[in-house]
């Protein structure tokens, strides 16, 4: 399972938009907040916890970082963000990732995407 994997930032300490994870050089590039160019690599030995996105884990840290709006948008009536359907059998999971430096984002991928990542040792 070696490659590029793609996820779409919800919210966090990055910016908005496409974040990828590669398994070839065990990295994670994400935008940077507030530019409209530029990324961070971050390595994924920085990741320090990973979880599939619920209502309570996204309230939990909204308020350090203000994500109860951006939580509420996206989990929508329900609050719950666990096997959303994107359409068709496309499957979206949303998860909250955390780094060791402190920073945080919630992002959506596909279940290939979400497998890759969860494969990294932390």
């Amino acid at each position: 399972m070696f490659g590029q994997y793609a996820f779409r930032i919800h919210a966090g300490d990055f910016g908005k938009g496409e974040g990828t994870y590669s398994s070839l050089t065990d990295t994670f590039t994400l935008p940077v907040k507030d530019k409209v160019f530029g990324s961070k690599r971050i390595p994924a030995s920085d990741l320090s916890s990973l979880e599939i996105a619920t209502e309570e884990n996204v309230k939990k840290i909204g308020g350090t970082i203000g994500w109860g709006l951006a939580g509420g948008a996206i989990l929508g009536p329900l609050g719950l963000l666990v096997g959303l359907i994107a359409g068709g059998r496309k499957k979206e999971i949303v998860f909250v990732a955390k780094f060791s430096d402190g920073t945080k984002l919630l992002a959506s991928c596909d279940g290939n995407a979400f497998t890759a990542i969860k494969c990294v040792r932390f």
